[in-house]
């Protein structure tokens, strides 16, 4: 049997629809992580890139901070993480988190700098404050840039997931690691073939998004 022959038989058996173990429900599981794991670097990574790339310092330190979190090998601080904390939710957000901050926070600060600085300085002799500036004069200017940082953040957290699996957790993971272990090769290409597929969909729902959130004379402008 080849690839696709391993996906026809996975997604063609019934059993893989239904239960506690079937396809909704580690879908909604992986999803849930990746919100989750999303939400918490976006929290990190956007107010730290916007401020930063107001003022325009520490663009070395974040440049710096970038490359160590890309630098940790996410399963080796999973591993490490439940050894010293136990198994929990915990050991498996961090890494997930860790791998998400740098593409956002460096993306939001280089955005933020992009800004003419024609409408910034108006708005500033306008009596702006700076804060406003930020939100309502450079925000709307980078947001394309903002929601790449947050696409790629997002398709690295779709794609790596699947490491909750090895600590019992569930998400589509875990069709990968069972299969592994059970030898049974349409859970591992089934598996495979869902994150591929909610990695699309994400691609896929950021671009909608852009279309939506992105003005018009913006993204021509971009």
């Amino acid at each position: 049997m080849n690839i696709l022959d391993f996906a026809r038989a996975f997604f063609s058996d019934g059993a893989h629809w239904h239960g506690y173990d079937g396809i909704p429900t580690r879908l909604a599981e992986h999803i849930r992580y990746t919100l989750q794991a999303l939400a918490l670097a976006a929290a990190i990574g956007l107010p730290v890139g916007l401020v930063t790339g107001h003022y325009g310092r520490g663009g070395n330190v974040l440049a710096l901070i970038a490359t160590a979190g890309r630098a940790l090998p996410t399963f080796g601080l999973l591993v490490l993480l439940t050894m010293t904390l136990g198994f929990g939710m915990l050991p498996v957000m961090v890494p997930l988190v860790v791998l998400a901050v740098p593409p956002i926070l460096v993306t939001t600060y280089e955005a933020v700098r992009s800004v003419d600085p024609a409408p910034v300085d108006a708005a500033r002799g306008m009596g702006m404050r700076e804060r406003d500036i930020m939100l309502r004069v450079e925000l709307p200017e980078a947001l394309p840039l903002v929601l790449g940082g947050l696409r790629t953040a997002a398709v690295q957290i779709v794609s790596t997931a699947t490491i909750a699996a090895y600590v019992s957790f569930g998400g589509l993971g875990r069709y990968i690691i069972d299969g592994l272990y059970q030898r049974d090769y349409e859970k591992v290409v089934g598996g495979a073939t869902l994150v591929a597929g909610l990695a699309l969909a994400t691609l896929a729902l950021f671009w909608a998004v852009g279309r939506l959130a992105v003005s018009p004379g913006v993204r021509r402008s971009a």
